[in-house]
């Protein structure tokens, strides 16, 4: 298994509500939390978890979710220059959501595995490292 992974907002939303296929991704994040695999997050991946949290669940509910993120052993990656250019290389390319164009962007430039569910993605398999949940 790979020692490192990009998650993005689908595979941490699987995750928290305890869905069948986060499974998978708690098993990373136990791996992350014993040092055996690093795990990286972009920061606009985050604000869209908090958005789709507090879309649905309200604003409170998405401060609890924000609270429990920094608590998780996620690296979580600023957007410069190079990612946001790489994010919107990719957008532009591809017909596929903006925030989704970071995870593979931060996933491309690490040249590690991007952990989703999203079937947008398979349209990038031949650019990014997919593993799916």
């Amino acid at each position: 298994m790979d020692s490192a992974v990009v998650l993005d907002s689908f595979a941490i939303i699987a995750h928290l509500e305890g869905e069948e296929r986060g499974a998978k991704v708690t098993a990373l994040l136990r791996r992350a939390q014993s040092g055996k695999l690093t795990a990286y997050m972009s920061v606009i991946n985050l604000g869209e978890v908090y958005y789709i949290t507090a879309r649905e669940r309200g604003g409170e509910k998405a401060e609890e979710t924000l609270l429990l993120l920094r608590q998780l052993p996620i690296k979580i990656i600023n957007a410069d220059m190079e990612l946001t250019v790489s994010a919107a290389i990719f957008k532009a390319k591809h017909p596929i959501a903006y925030a989704d164009c970071f995870a593979a962007a931060l996933s491309k430039s690490k040249g590690i595995p991007l952990v989703t569910g999203h079937p947008e993605f398979k349209r990038l398999e031949d650019e990014v490292k997919i593993m799916w949940i």
